[in-house]
C-alpha cells in the first residue's frame, strides 16, 4: 500500500523495537508531508511534524514523466512542469534544468521558488542526464571521464524535443546547471548555440582542463579524468566549455553566477568564461556575471542571498525568453 497522494515515498526512520516507520513524501508540485504506517491496519496517518505552507497544495499545475530518445537513441528520464491549460504553440519561456556527475539523482522534490516560473506561464523541465544516479552505476558511467558528452547531448536531445512538441522554441529556452552541472549548461550552450535563447551557469566548472591545479582538483579525477593521461586529457578538453567558445558565433544570453568564497569551484572559472564569451561572441545578447562577495558555493548562503540570486535570475530569463 502507498501513502494518500502516490508521489516520491522515502522510508525517513525505523526502529527495530517500535512497529511500524515514518514515511516522507513528496511531489514535483505539492510540499511534502511526513506519515506514520501502522502495519496493524495497513493505514498512514499524517504526523504534522512538517507544517502546511502556503503555497504547499497550490491546484493548477502539472508534472509528467516521459522518456525520450537521446542522440543515440538511448531512453532519457525527462521530467515536465507547467500550469494546467498550457498553449503548446511553441512560445512558453522554459528552463532545461540538470545536473549529470557523481551518480547523483535528480529525484521528485518540490520547490516553493520554481512555482514563480511555472505561474507566469514558464515551463520547467528536469532532463535525467546521463552521468547521474537514476538507473545506477551504468547510467553514471555513461557519463564520466570519457562517456561525459552524453551528458550534455541527453539534455540537448530533451530541448530539442521540447521544440518539436511546442512547448517552446529556441528563442524561449535556456539550460540551467550548476556546479558540475556547468559542465551541462556550458556545453549545451556550446555545442548547441542556435537551440538556445539564454541560460543560467550557478558556481560552473567551466575550465575542466585546468580544475585539476584548483584545491578541489584531484578528488575529481575519478569522477573527470587527469590531464596528465592522454585519454583523460582528452576527455578533459571535450568537457571544457570554456576551451569550446569559437570566436564569431552568436551565442545566447548568459548569465553566470558565482560566490566570491566558493571553496568547491573556483570564482576565476565564472569570470573567464564571462570574459571569453564577450570577446568571442557574434550576437548582441549579454553575458552577465553576477558574484556574491559574501557567498560560496551556495550551501552556506542565507535565505536572502538565495531568494535575490533567484530573483536576478527569472528576470535575466524572463527578459530575454519572454513572449514575444
Amino acid at each position: 500500500m502507498s501513502p494518500p497522494r502516490g508521489g516520491a515515498t522515502y522510508l525517513s526512520s525505523i526502529a527495530p523495537d517500535i512497529p511500524g516507520a515514518l514515511i516522507y513524501e513528496t511531489t514535483w508540485i505539492q510540499g511534502g508531508v511526513r506519515y506514520a504506517y501502522d502495519p496493524k491496519t495497513a493505514t498512514f496517518t499524517d504526523t504534522g511534524m512538517i507544517p502546511v505552507g502556503k503555497f504547499d497544495n497550490l491546484e493548477g499545475y502539472v508534472a509528467k514523466e516521459l522518456v525520450i530518445p537521446s542522440h543515440d537513441g538511448v531512453m532519457i528520464p525527462l521530467t515536465i512542469l507547467h500550469r494546467e491549460g498550457l498553449t503548446l504553440d511553441g512560445k512558453n519561456p522554459t528552463v532545461v534544468y540538470g545536473y549529470g556527475s557523481y551518480g547523483s539523482s535528480m529525484n521528485v522534490g518540490f520547490s516553493t521558488t520554481r512555482l514563480a516560473w511555472l505561474e507566469r506561464g514558464g515551463v520547467w523541465a528536469i532532463a535525467h542526464v546521463r552521468g547521474g544516479g537514476e538507473y545506477g552505476q551504468e547510467w553514471h558511467y555513461a557519463g564520466r571521464m570519457e562517456t561525459k558528452p552524453n551528458t550534455w547531448r541527453d539534455l540537448i536531445a530533451s530541448a530539442e524535443y521540447l521544440v518539436r512538441e511546442k512547448y517552446t522554441s529556441p528563442a524561449h529556452m535556456a539550460p540551467w546547471g550548476g556546479s558540475a552541472g556547468g559542465i551541462l549548461a556550458g556545453r549545451a550552450i556550446t555545442e548547441r548555440p542556435d537551440l538556445f535563447g539564454a541560460a543560467i551557469i550557478d558556481v560552473g566548472s567551466l575550465d575542466t582542463i585546468r580544475a585539476e591545479t584548483t584545491t578541489n582538483g584531484v578528488p575529481n579525477i575519478k569522477e573527470f579524468g587527469t590531464v596528465t593521461e592522454e585519454a583523460g586529457f582528452h576527455a578533459l578538453l571535450a568537457m571544457s566549455s570554456y576551451n569550446n567558445v569559437r570566436n564569431g558565433v552568436e551565442y545566447p544570453a548568459v548569465m553566470l553566477t558565482h560566490g566570491f568564497n566558493d571553496p568547491r569551484v573556483e570564482p576565476w572559472q565564472s569570470g573567464k568564461m564571462a570574459a571569453r564569451l564577450q570577446a568571442a561572441t557574434a550576437s548582441d545578447n549579454p553575458v552577465l556575471l553576477r558574484v556574491d562577495f559574501q557567498a560560496g558555493h551556495g550551501i552556506g548562503s542565507t535565505r536572502d542571498q538565495y531568494l535575490q540570486e533567484r530573483v536576478d535570475q527569472f528576470a535575466f530569463l524572463f527578459s530575454q525568453l519572454g513572449r514575444n
